[in-house]
């Protein structure tokens, strides 16, 4: 397979070199290029994507963007929303852990914000609470980095200020101690049927 960059442009489908853009699988990423490449014979444009944490290139030819899910990154106002979730009640389904875990990762996968902010709450534990499961902590961790990546994109901050604001929305939500967990499980298999109090 020889692939030999021939020529750089400016826009593709909508997205320019040095923007921010979230592809689903991978989070946060940089288009530094758009370059057409031969491969096999046939000419691509791709678009060279960096992911800095990841030390990680990709490259996405310019007419799979849709199939891939790749998308710019949030507006604002949807990522106020996101941070509201946080301080919700989690909703912790009693099914199996690898069930819940498979549901958790398709989230996160997605790239959608809301989703993903969906997973940092239900898998969040305070300091008062009983310690995560190493495949918990694992989940919760990589949610919290992904959504952590996207508010500091979008903000213009530092991923460390994103972490601290996340923490901050999730420490208003309702107490969740072990007890308090077991009652929102009953609610969950009971059918949800009362509305909480607002």
């Amino acid at each position: 397979m020889s692939s030999k960059p021939t020529k750089k442009t400016q826009t593709r489908e909508g997205f320019k070199t040095n923007e921010y853009i979230v592809y689903p699988a991978h989070g946060v990423g940089k288009i530094v290029a758009i370059e057409e490449q031969e491969i096999a014979g046939a000419k691509l444009e791709l678009f060279v994507i960096t992911f800095e944490k990841d030390k990680m290139t990709l490259r996405v030819p310019t007419s799979k963007i849709a199939n891939v899910g790749m998308r710019k990154l949030s507006e604002s106002d949807y990522v106020g929303k996101a941070l509201d979730t946080l301080t919700g009640r989690a909703r912790i389904k009693r099914t199996m852990w690898s069930r819940r875990a498979q549901e958790y990762e398709a989230k996160i996968n997605s790239g959608d914000l809301g989703s993903i902010a969906e997973v940092v709450r239900d898998l969040y534990r305070s300091d008062t609470q009983p310690e995560q499961s190493y495949s918990e902590r694992q989940l919760y961790e990589s949610a919290l980095d992904r959504m952590a990546r996207e508010i500091a994109a979008v903000r213009s901050c530092t991923e460390t200020e994103a972490i601290q604001e996340i923490e901050k929305m999730l420490a208003k939500g309702p107490r969740r101690g072990a007890r308090n967990e077991a009652e929102a499980e009953a609610d969950e298999a009971s059918g949800d049927d009362q509305e909480e109090a607002a």
